[in-house]
């Protein structure tokens, strides 16, 4: 059976794409992020260097939320970061998407 890389088209980022490509992009990323134990995103970070970090948004493996202190209001959601919990260091990270290069998870 051949295989094909469902990624590489149209889900390989690129400085070229327009808004609707990255919002369908986004989207997309989003759902991996919920439905796999491990997704390995590699992106470069504010500073210039590279970042890969193995995460997930998929339920059943997220820390019990904390409730939020008396007086504070919830965390805008971001348009331009996705915040995701951090396999390795057990910790909530968050990355531009714009600066994603790379998603790799296994099915």
């Amino acid at each position: 059976m051949e295989s094909s890389n469902v990624l590489e088209v149209p889900y390989h980022p690129t400085k070229d794409w327009t808004d609707s490509d990255w919002n369908t992009f986004t989207g997309w990323l989003n759902g991996m992020l919920k439905v796999n134990e491990n997704v390995r995103v590699t992106f470069t970070k504010v500073d210039g260097t590279e970042r890969v970090m193995n995460c997930t948004l998929k339920p059943e493996l997220l820390p019990e939320a904390k409730p939020l202190a008396e007086g504070k209001t919830p965390r805008k959601e971001s348009t331009t970061s996705i915040r995701v919990f951090d396999n390795d260091l057990k910790e909530w990270r968050s990355f531009t998407i714009k600066n994603v290069t790379r998603v790799e998870f296994s099915i």
